[in-house]
């Protein structure tokens, strides 16, 4: 098997051994074992523990954020790819909370062990970094600009989104977590030049 196969196949199963178990559990022996592979192929594919996890953040965040990139299409407008994808991410929330939820724990996790805290700042722009890349595709490809710079405004809906998420993980409600998302994808619309703004209320109407 490819290495870049082995890497997915240890990476799935770290996440399943982590949203079981939790992070301080998964061993990379435990892991291994999940992926029913020998300890050489583990160290083969990564060169410590560290590798693996910021390659667990990345796939729930590609898992993620995959959706919401694939809003911007041809014939669609600025405003129905901003809601589009924020209704992508969100539906990923919704069918798993799991794998949201390991991301907190991963974060703690980081923060809190010598020599991983770098993980966790890393993790952070990673969020910003892709929301950035949604807002240079969106102003590239439907021409329109924004009111508010990009690296400014990307790491603002990565904190609403991230503030939402864990009150949503919270809560558990799941109506208000909604009519919350319509509002802040609302907002996000105001910052793009020359465009209306449709409260979600009117749409709805």
């Amino acid at each position: 098997m490819p290495a870049a196969q082995r890497r997915e196949q240890l990476v799935d199963a770290a996440i399943r051994v982590m949203t079981r178990e939790g992070v301080a559990q998964a061993t990379t022996r435990a892991i291994v074992a999940e992926a029913d592979v020998s300890l050489s192929v583990f160290h083969y594919c990564f060169a410590a523990k560290q590798d693996l996890i910021e390659a667990v953040i990345d796939s729930i965040m590609e898992h993620a954020s995959a959706r919401a990139m694939a809003t911007i299409a041809p014939g669609a407008t600025a405003e129905e790819a901003i809601r589009g994808a924020f209704q992508a991410y969100w539906d990923h929330v919704i069918a798993e909370p799991e794998e949201h939820l390991l991301t907190y724990e991963l974060t703690q996790y980081a923060l809190r062990t010598p020599g991983f805290d770098a993980i966790a700042r890393r993790q952070y722009g990673r969020y910003a970094g892709a929301i950035l890349t949604f807002l240079d595709q969106l102003t590239t490809s439907l021409e329109v600009e924004l009111r508010t710079p990009p690296e400014v405004l990307a790491r603002y809906v990565a904190s609403l989104l991230d503030g939402l998420t864990l009150n949503y993980l919270l809560l558990g409600d799941t109506d208000g977590a909604q009519a919350v998302l319509d509002t802040a994808a609302d907002h996000v619309i105001t910052h793009i030049t020359g465009r209306l703004w449709v409260p979600s209320t009117t749409r709805q109407s």
